[in-house]
């Protein structure tokens, strides 16, 4: 699993801030927003990712503390712990990734509620994923990106 960066959403005129996880790939793994970037926030993040994706043998993140702190405290409870690797040059994979997001939210003046901000950026996460080939469909050859979207969130 590779790491996330930088990612503020403004919600309420406050930013907020978004985790994201990619594999070795680019593609995307999972999304949390939360309202703090701190080790709470950053181990429920974690967390939630390998409870959902299984756990992994090697973190690429940047020189986040709150992140290294979460991984830290995973692998006190693991019999074999998560390499964690915070060097530059592997953390392109996620900052190239992370333009898509922010590309769109740039847009966006900022969310009304933390609820709508979360809504939004699931259907843009989702919206990519279908586009990165990661979300399959039955019969999705025939149905567009927005079809797709659609039969997954109806």
């Amino acid at each position: 699993m590779a790491g996330g960066r930088d990612i503020y959403i403004k919600v309420l005129g406050q930013w907020k801030y978004l985790y994201r996880a990619v594999d070795k790939e680019g593609s995307p793994i999972d999304f949390l927003l939360r309202a703090k970037r701190d080790p709470d926030a950053a181990t429920r993040f974690c967390e939630k990712a390998m409870c959902h994706n299984g756990e992994t043998d090697k973190v690429t993140m940047d020189k986040s503390g709150s992140n290294k702190a979460a991984i830290d405290g995973i692998n006190k409870d693991r019999d074999v712990p998560s390499g964690i690797r915070q060097i530059k040059y592997l953390n392109n994979i996620v900052e190239q990734d992370r333009r898509v997001i922010k590309r769109i939210t740039k847009l966006m003046m900022g969310f009304k509620s933390f609820h709508a901000a979360s809504n939004v950026l699931a259907g843009i996460e989702l919206m990519y994923m279908i586009h990165k080939g990661q979300m399959v469909v039955t019969e999705a050859e025939e149905l567009s990106f927005a079809e797709q979207f659609y039969a997954l969130a109806g």
